[in-house]
C-alpha cells in the first residue's frame, strides 16, 4: 500500500494533538501498527492520558517540548525519540515558538477508544 501525505486530511484526537494517519489499518489494510504524524502548536500541551493496549513510540521532527512519561518529564528536540508503554501515562508540551511535529508509531494501531484521558 502507498500514501499520498497531501491526500491525508489532519483531524484532532482525544489528547488535543492534530495528526495525519499516514498508515492505518482503517484505511490502508496494513494489520497491526499505525503511523502518523502529529502535530502540537506552540504552546500547547496534549492532554494526560494513556492507552491501555497500544505502545507508542514518538520520533520528533521538528520542534522542542517537555515529555511527560509516567512519573519522569524530560525536554525534547529534534531527532529525539521516545518509547511509551501501555498503561503510561503521558503527554507533551510544545514549549518552542514553532509547531512541534512528531512521528507517531503504534502497536496495535491507534483508536480513541483506546485514548482515555486522565
Amino acid at each position: 500500500m502507498h500514501t499520498h501525505y497531501q491526500h491525508i486530511s489532519a483531524y484532532k484526537t482525544k489528547d488535543g494533538s492534530t495528526i495525519r494517519e499516514l498508515m492505518h489499518p482503517d484505511t490502508h489494510h496494513n494489520h497491526n501498527q499505525s503511523l502518523a504524524e502529529a502535530t502540537v502548536n506552540a504552546g500547547i500541551c496534549t492532554e494526560l492520558h494513556l492507552h491501555k493496549k497500544s505502545e507508542e513510540i514518538y520520533h520528533i521532527t521538528h520542534g522542542e517540548g517537555i515529555m511527560t512519561l509516567g512519573d519522569n518529564q524530560f525536554h525534547v528536540q529534534t531527532g529525539d525519540t521516545v518509547f511509551i508503554p501501555p498503561n503510561t501515562p503521558h503527554q507533551i508540551s510544545n514549549t518552542g515558538s514553532n509547531d512541534l511535529v512528531f512521528l507517531c508509531a503504534c502497536s496495535p494501531a491507534y483508536s480513541h477508544e483506546d485514548t482515555f484521558i486522565i
